[in-house]
């Protein structure tokens, strides 16, 4: 067997079991005072929320507290959002991204993120005050209604503040601003009109009721994503009914005690909900999931704040609410103090590649305009930071081909002594200065490539919808196209993504894709061997139909990456005296050859 064919054939069979067992395997100090889950799990269960003495959230009382009443409510207008706040529990929980729409229509409806109780799928922020040491005056919860003291519509610039007297001497404000993208600040006072001191601890919580539609692949987190003193913590939706029970049976819980830094929320595939305290103070993370109600829930509790006859008191809680745009969060991350927030992004266990690569690419479209010319700049890029590595393997490759008239010569004189045989070419290939293992380097090189560059191209947002040009609409989805109906010369459209003929049902790039494939082995003779020439027939149509769904963004590459690839190899073929015969090795593909079994039963050839 030609050597140069096996390392050839080694390298990807090698390549396709990591890709295949990749899928397959993963289905992908002393802290400062906080109030005492018990303690305010005793005070939730008083009053009805009606009067407004409600609980702190995380018990099934309070989560089921938010009713949806007819209510008040402030418009939310801003460049990035749009939407309301309800002055019943001075609730956010009514949000749509201005910029972002479900599909391509640009008809079709704005993304919602957040929404209402008496929705489909209430999803919503409050927050609130706990009474902490044995108070037992009303406070307000996510059932209080609000009044709106100042203010009108809540936009970049133009507060609105809230307020709340319990008519037992303390006076609640809330204060509620927004910037221009996703970031909401919550300030939150206590006024003591009274004469008694009371000891309160600021919350805020998230909740959503029901499992949402998530994409429920393995390579994408989905669920809580929460950040403690630089510690990433992932919990999905499906894993959170795994949670330690509640001691007070109201579920499942998990409490996380942060000393300086750190955000709490939930996060989809491109969108995110996030609680984060004022950085540099301690709080509580707690992480509820209530089985019968199916409410998933994360809190963020202070610690607790004494309020002095007299005095007034603050607190101050930001919520990001919106897109996870990559230089929105690094802005946070960077110039809000906000640590480990590009993290919110799911970068994967590749991060060390994903997060560089994106970083790339995103430049590049800065520059160029078009995120399918930029995945096609960054592929040249990738291809000339390993081109010296890559050079090496191809000029072991060329002097491989010089060696193959001494290495048929040595076969043919070790006959069937095989160790004769390993020794010689092993001699061979040391008085030449050739490795004969370096054929598989390229190869092996591209599988983080590739890995990477799927999930910077699969997670995030900015390749969502990002046209390339023609009838790639969307770089982050499969070609649209079909061979079925000629690419849309056939007056019907394109099988469904979830029918069976979708697998059979080739765009255009998957076909230029394996075409590409075909040409790079053409560079080459087809092996004598049967079998290794069999392999080698249907690799590029086997790689055709298994990328032939993938994103067209990572088509745009690999087509890219073969076709940098040929020219490569090519020039450093020729230039070590190789002439690659290209036609003639696809002339010599579609020659039939006479069987053994015609030539056996030729006319005059003796019969055994």
């Amino acid at each position: 067997m030609d050597d140069q064919n096996k390392n050839l054939i080694l390298a990807t069979v090698l390549s396709l079991v990591v890709i295949l067992g990749w899928f397959l395997i993963f289905p992908p100090e002393e802290q400062a005072p906080s109030p005492d889950l018990d303690e305010i799990s005793t005070a939730a269960e008083g009053p009805s929320p009606a009067s407004g003495d409600t609980a702190l959230p995380g018990t099934a009382a309070a989560q089921a507290a938010p009713q949806e009443q007819e209510a008040p409510r402030i418009a939310v207008e801003t460049p990035s959002l749009t939407g309301s706040l309800s002055l019943r529990g001075g609730r956010i929980d009514d949000l749509s991204l201005v910029g972002y729409r479900e599909t391509l229509d640009p008809e079709s409806p704005l993304v919602r993120l957040l929404s209402p109780v008496g929705t489909e799928t209430p999803y919503y922020a409050v927050w609130g005050w706990a009474p902490v040491g044995g108070t037992t005056t009303s406070l307000p919860g996510p059932d209080t209604l609000w009044t709106l003291e100042s203010g009108e519509t809540l936009t970049p610039g133009s507060p609105v503040t809230l307020a709340w007297d319990n008519g037992e001497g303390l006076v609640f404000r809330r204060t509620v601003s927004v910037d221009d993208k996703f970031m909401f600040d919550v300030e939150q006072t206590v006024e003591n009109t009274g004469d008694t001191a009371v000891s309160l601890a600021p919350y805020g919580f998230v909740a959503r009721h029901g499992q949402p539609d998530t994409q429920n692949f393995f390579i994408l987190h989905e669920g809580l994503v929460r950040m403690t003193d630089g510690t990433l913590e992932e919990i999905k939706y499906k894993n959170m009914d795994d949670l330690d029970p509640d001691p007070r049976g109201a579920g499942r819980v998990d409490v996380a005690e942060v000393t300086e830094n750190g955000w709490t929320g939930f996060t989809d595939k491109y969108w995110m909900t996030t609680l984060i305290p004022e950085p540099g103070t301690p709080f509580r993370s707690v992480v509820r999931y209530t089985e019968g109600t199916e409410i998933y829930q994360t809190d963020s509790v202070s610690p607790a704040l004494e309020v002095a006859p007299g005095a007034t008191v603050s607190s101050e809680t930001r919520l990001f609410a919106g897109a996870k745009e990559w230089e929105a969060i690094r802005s946070y991350q960077n110039d809000g103090g906000i640590e480990g927030f590009v993290d919110s992004i799911d970068w994967g266990w590749f991060f060390f590649l994903t997060k560089p690569i994106f970083i790339l690419l995103h430049f590049l479209n800065g520059l160029i305009g078009n995120m399918g010319w930029s995945i096609v700049a960054l592929t040249l890029i990738l291809k000339a930071i390993v081109f010296p590595l890559a050079y090496r393997s191809y000029v072991s490759m060329a002097r491989m081909k010089e060696l193959q008239p001494q290495m048929e010569a040595l076969k043919e004189q070790s006959g069937d002594d095989r160790q004769k045989l390993q020794q010689g070419m092993m001699k061979l290939y040391k008085e030449n200065k050739v490795n004969p293992a370096s054929g598989c380097l390229p190869i092996l090189i591209q599988i983080p490539i590739f890995f990477s560059l799927y999930k910077v191209i699969f997670v995030t947002i900015e390749l969502r919808h990002a046209e390339w040009f023609g009838w790639i609409r969307d770089l982050s989805a499969p070609d649209p196209s079909s061979i079925l109906n000629l690419f849309g010369l056939l007056p019907f459209d394109a099988p469904d993504p979830t029918s069976f003929l979708a697998i059979i049902s080739l765009g255009i790039l998957p076909i230029l894709l394996g075409i590409s494939m075909w040409l790079q082995q053409k560079l080459n003779p087809a092996p004598t061997d049967p079998t290794q020439k069999m392999v080698f027939a249907w690799m590029p149509w086997v790689f055709m139909f298994m990328l032939g769904n993938f994103a067209s963004g990572l088509v745009v590459y690999w087509i890219t990456n073969n076709t940098v690839t040929f020219l490569q190899q090519y020039a450093i073929m020729r230039s070590h005296g190789a002439k690659p015969d290209v036609f003639g090795n696809i002339r010599s593909g579609f020659k039939r050859k006479p069987t053994e079994a015609k030539a056996a039963n030729a006319p005059g050839k003796p019969k055994k």
